[in-house]
C-alpha cells in the first residue's frame, strides 16, 4: 500500500474518531482500536520523515490577528499567457518534452521550509506583493508542517476548496446575500482569515504546481522530475503527465473528459516545458513567462430565445434581474435560466422579450449570457417591487446600477424573519430554506406569518417549481401541519423579538402560565422584575407588542395553531439557577437535550461562564480548561451529571427510562 495515501487515511479516521468523542460524546471506535491506528501513523510519520497537517501526533495553536502583514515576493509572480486553441499549445511545443496539469482555481500560495520545517505561507497578492498566512497554512487539511528534506524549499501551489465542501459551508450560512458565488471566493476568505480556527473549519486543501528552490538535489534537469519530487516530501500534487506535440491533443481530451467528475475547481490546463535550462533560457517579457502557456476550454455556446426577464428581490432590497429562456443542453445539463447581476450589464447586452440570445457555462458551472444577436433593448425596468408594490430606485453601487426596493417593511426583507419562524427551536418546519423563502415571496405566496399555513392553495404552483416536485411539495405541507401543533414559547421566539431567545422565551411563558393575552398585557415594569428577563428585554418585548399590527398579526397567527403547555413545567426546582455545560456528556443524548431538560425546570443554560453563573457542568471536573479555570477563579461551583441530578433532586436510573 501506498504509505502516504495510508497516512492520509489515518489522520482522516483519529480525527474522525477524535470529534465523535470530545464534541459529539460519542464513540465510532474503542480506545484500544484509536491507540494502535495512533502508532500506525506515529510509526509512517517517522519512517518518512513527513508530519501532514491535521495529524492528531500534533497540535497546531490556533491564532487570531487584526491583520495580515504584507511580504514582498523574492521575484514577481507572472500570469500565464492563454490560449483556448490546441493547435496552438501544440505550436508551443514544438519539439520539445513538456508537463501538462490542471490549472486549479483557487489562490496560489508560495510555501518556504527550513530545517524540515514549514517556515512561512505568502498568497499571491498583486504578484509584487502578497499577504503572509503562515497560521492558516498550518490548518490547511494536507499541507505537510515537517518534511524529510532539510535545506530551504520554496514552492508554489494553489488552495483550493472542493464543491461538496462549498456546498456544505454554503448551507450553513442563514443571510444570503452573504453566501459565497463560488469555491475561490470561499477559498479566498478561507486562506486569508484573521481567525485560524476559522480556515480550519474550512477543508482548504493545497496541491503543489511549482518547485522554485531547493539546493543540492539532482532535479536531472527536468519539471517532471521535481513535481515527482515534491511528493516523495508528502505534498499533494497537481495531476501532471508529460506530453509531446504528437500526443498533446489526446491528453487535453483526457482532462476534459474528467472535469464533470472533478470535486475541485478548475479552469484549463497549464502547460510547462519540461527541460528546466531550457525554459529558463527563454526569460520572461514584461507580462508572461516565456516557458509555460495556459490553456482554456472553448466555451459550449448555444442560441436561444430570452422568455422574460424575473425581477428577483432580496432582503437587503436589491432586486436582480434574472434572464429566463427556451431550456438549452449545456455542458451535458439542461439549463433556462441565467442571472444577469445588475441593470448595468443587462443595458449593456441590450436585452429585449423574444431577443435570440447567446448562453455558456463559466469554467463549464455558471450559466451566462454571452451576447445578445438581436439586442432590441425593449426591457423595461419595473417602478414598483414584484413582491410588495413599493416605488423601486435605481442606484449607483460602485461601477454598476442597480435595482431596489424603498419599502422597509417589503416581505423580500422580511425573509431572515421568517427563516427564523420556521426554524428547528421555533415552529420547526422542515423543507425550508432561504431560497426557497425568497422564491415563495417573490410569487407572492407569503406576506406574513399565517400564509405559512395556507400554502397548500398554491400547491399546484409549487409542485411546478424549479427544485421542487409532487413529493418535496407534498412532505413540505404535511411539515406545516405538523408544525400547528405547538408551544407558547416557540411562538414567541418565532416572531424574532429583540434580545428574546428560546430560553427567555420560555421563562415568560411560564411565568404568565402559557398564557397569550396575560402576556400581551404585561407591563415592562413586570417582565423586567422575573429573573433572567431584565429591562432590555423587557423593553423590547412590550415595544413589539405596543404596535397593532404586530398584536394583530400574533392573534391570527394563534388561531393557526394547537398551543399544548411545555413538557415537565410543573417540576421547577432549577428556577432562577443558571447553568454552562461543557464536556461529554454519559447520561444525556448531548447538550441540546441537557439544556432542554433543564429550562423545562426552571433552570437557564448560557454559553460562557461569567458571574452570574451558579454551575459549570463538566464531568472532568479536575480538567484544566478554559471554562473550569474561569469557575474556579469566580468561585463557582464545577459539578459532574451525577452531582447535577442530585441537585436537581432526580435519579439518573429514572431520568434514563424517562
Amino acid at each position: 500500500m501506498d504509505k502516504k495515501k495510508r497516512m492520509q487515511e489515518l489522520v482522516t479516521l483519529l480525527n474522525k474518531a477524535g470529534k465523535a468523542y470530545y464534541q459529539e460524546s460519542r464513540e465510532i471506535m474503542s480506545n484500544y482500536e484509536y491507540d494502535t491506528l495512533y502508532d500506525e501513523l506515529k510509526g509512517l510519520e517517522e519512517e518518512l520523515g513527513t508530519v501532514l497537517a491535521g495529524s492528531p501526533t500534533i497540535h497546531v495553536g490556533y491564532e487570531v490577528l487584526s491583520e495580515l502583514p504584507k511580504e514582498r515576493h523574492e521575484s514577481p509572480m507572472l500570469s500565464l499567457d492563454k490560449t483556448k486553441d490546441v493547435s496552438r499549445l501544440a505550436e508551443f511545443v514544438g519539439d520539445q518534452k513538456a508537463v501538462i496539469s490542471w490549472k486549479l482555481d483557487g489562490l496560489t500560495i508560495v510555501l518556504t521550509y527550513r530545517d524540515g520545517e514549514l517556515f512561512k505561507a505568502v498568497t499571491r497578492g498583486n504578484g509584487e506583493t502578497g499577504e503572509v498566512i503562515t497560521n492558516n497554512a498550518k490548518v490547511f487539511a494536507n499541507v505537510p508542517l515537517r518534511i524529510p528534506y532539510q535545506g530551504e524549499l520554496i514552492l508554489r501551489g494553489e488552495a483550493v476548496i472542493g464543491y461538496k465542501d462549498f456546498e456544505r459551508i454554503n448551507a450553513t450560512i442563514e443571510d444570503v446575500d452573504a453566501k459565497y458565488k463560488n469555491p475561490r471566493n470561499l477559498c479566498s476568505g478561507s486562506v486569508r482569515q484573521l481567525n485560524s480556527e476559522i480556515t480550519a473549519q474550512r477543508n482548504v486543501k493545497f496541491y503543489a504546481f511549482t518547485l522554485v528552490r531547493a539546493r543540492d538535489v539532482d532535479f536531472h534537469n527536468s519539471r517532471k522530475y521535481q513535481l515527482d519530487w515534491l511528493e516523495t516530501q508528502g505534498f499533494d500534487v497537481v495531476e501532471h503527465y508529460m506530453v509531446t506535440r504528437d500526443t498533446l491533443e489526446e491528453r487535453v481530451a483526457f482532462f476534459e473528459q474528467k472535469i464533470p467528475e472533478n470535486d475541485f475547481p478548475s479552469d484549463g490546463l497549464v502547460l510547462v516545458y519540461d527541460d528546466i535550462a531550457y525554459g529558463e533560457s527563454l526569460g520572461r517579457t514584461a507580462k508572461f513567462p516565456r516557458d509555460s502557456f495556459a490553456f482554456k476550454w472553448a466555451d459550449e455556446v448555444k442560441e436561444t430565445r430570452l422568455k422574460e426577464i424575473e425581477w428577483s428581490p432580496s432582503r437587503t432590497g436589491l432586486i436582480n434581474p434574472v434572464a429566463i429562456f427556451e431550456p438549452v443542453e449545456l455542458e451535458g445539463t439542461t439549463v433556462s435560466r441565467a442571472s444577469v447581476h445588475n441593470l448595468s450589464i443587462m443595458e449593456e447586452l441590450k436585452l429585449g422579450i423574444g431577443d435570440t440570445i447567446e448562453v455558456y457555462k463559466a469554467n463549464m458551472i455558471i450559466p451566462q449570457i454571452a451576447r445578445n444577436l438581436t439586442g432590441s433593448g425593449t426591457v423595461e425596468v419595473p417602478a414598483a417591487c414584484p413582491v410588495c408594490g413599493g416605488k423601486t430606485e435605481i442606484r449607483q453601487m460602485n461601477d454598476a446600477r442597480s435595482l431596489y426596493c424603498t419599502n422597509p417593511r417589503c416581505q423580500a426583507k422580511r425573509v431572515k424573519s421568517f427563516a427564523l419562524f420556521v426554524s428547528r427551536d421555533a415552529l420547526n418546519i422542515d423543507g425550508f430554506s432561504e431560497a426557497t423563502l425568497e422564491k415563495f415571496i417573490a410569487k407572492g405566496f407569503i406576506h406574513k406569518y399565517t400564509d405559512i399555513f395556507h400554502l397548500a392553495d398554491h400547491k399546484a404552483e409549487i409542485e411546478g417549481m424549479e427544485g421542487f416536485g409532487e413529493k418535496s411539495c407534498a412532505n413540505l405541507l404535511e411539515s406545516i401541519e405538523k408544525a400547528r401543533k405547538t408551544t407558547l414559547a416557540r411562538v414567541i421566539y418565532g416572531l424574532g423579538i429583540a434580545g428574546v431567545g428560546l430560553a427567555n422565551a420560555k421563562v415568560l411563558c411560564r411565568e404568565f402560565d402559557d398564557s397569550p393575552e396575560a402576556l400581551l398585557h404585561a407591563g415592562a415594569e413586570d417582565l423586567a422584575a422575573i429573573s433572567g428577563v431584565g429591562e432590555v428585554i423587557a423593553g423590547a418585548f412590550t415595544g413589539y407588542f405596543a404596535r397593532e399590527e404586530n398584536r394583530e398579526e400574533f392573534r391570527n397567527l394563534l388561531k393557526e395553531l394547537e398551543l399544548v403547555h411545555e413538557e415537565g413545567g410543573e417540576n421547577q426546582n432549577l428556577k432562577g439557577k443558571t447553568f454552562v455545560v461543557t464536556g461529554s456528556l454519559q447520561h444525556f443524548p448531548g447538550r441540546r437535550e441537557l439544556k432542554e431538560w433543564i429550562e423545562s425546570r426552571g433552570g437557564k443554560v448560557t454559553g460562557s461562564v461569567t458571574g452570574k453563573t451558579d454551575y459549570l457542568i463538566n464531568n472532568d471536573v479536575n480538567s484544566a480548561s478554559s471554562k473550569n479555570r474561569k469557575a474556579r477563579e469566580l468561585n463557582i461551583p464545577v459539578i459532574s451529571e451525577e452531582d447535577f441530578m442530585e441537585l436537581a433532586g432526580t435519579d439518573l436510573h429514572q431520568k434514563e427510562e424517562q
